[in-house]
């Protein structure tokens, strides 16, 4: 199906990972799911903790938990990392969704996938000697894209590789509440509206 061997595929996203974590900074990052060897992917990260969780004790696994429930308190993660873990999770929105209750405001997703239809993809669905496990689905860019939008996050950058797998990288936006500063006419013409009605009529 591909000239590639996975460990070119491995090594052309670590690579591509390294470039899309220069910029993330704060105090942790996590990594949910595993891809190659647990801490890899993680060289180029610059964030003071770097967590990796997964579903089986491995060398380099911080916590072992069922995917998509994270044992992590909400808003407290400044990144997170899915490489390739939505396609092997029978419920991937349920995983986006958790990640998105852990991720602080502003806080960077990056999404690690396999396009359907490129070698790749077809390679992961019909070889099992070179994927340890057949995905469940493969979703192109544009579908994750389209399901971080409607959380309201910002796609700030696209990279694909080797001719079929795509990081996708998004910015949780950060909403603030301006209160809205009634001015003294306009207080009285609301509370106005809550006097009770009279019986006296007016020529």
């Amino acid at each position: 199906m591909s000239p590639f061997p996975p460990q070119v595929l491995l090594e052309a996203e670590k690579a591509l990972l390294a470039e899309a974590l220069d910029d993330v900074f704060g105090w942790e990052l996590l990594q949910v799911g595993l891809w190659g060897p647990a801490r890899d992917l993680l060289a180029g990260a610059r964030t003071r903790q770097r967590t990796v969780i997964a579903e089986r004790i491995e060398e380099g696994v911080d916590i072992v938990a069922r995917l998509p429930q994270l044992p992590i308190a909400s808003g407290t993660v400044d990144a997170a990392l899915l490489p390739h873990t939505l396609e092997y999770l029978a419920d991937p929105k349920a995983m986006i969704r958790e990640v998105d209750r852990v991720l602080a405001g502003d806080g960077k997703l990056i999404v690690v996938g396999l396009r359907p239809w490129s070698v790749w993809g077809l390679r992961a669905r019909l070889s099992r000697r070179t994927f340890p496990l057949e995905p469940k689905s493969l979703f192109a860019e544009r579908r994750i894209s389209d399901w971080l939008a409607l959380l309201g996050y910002e796609i700030i950058a696209l990279r694909r590789c080797l001719h079929g797998a795509y990081i996708l990288k998004a910015r949780k936006r950060l909403y603030t509440m301006t209160p809205i500063r009634v001015r003294p006419r306009e207080r009285a013409a609301v509370l106005g509206g809550l006097v009770k009605p009279t019986s006296r009529t007016h020529p």
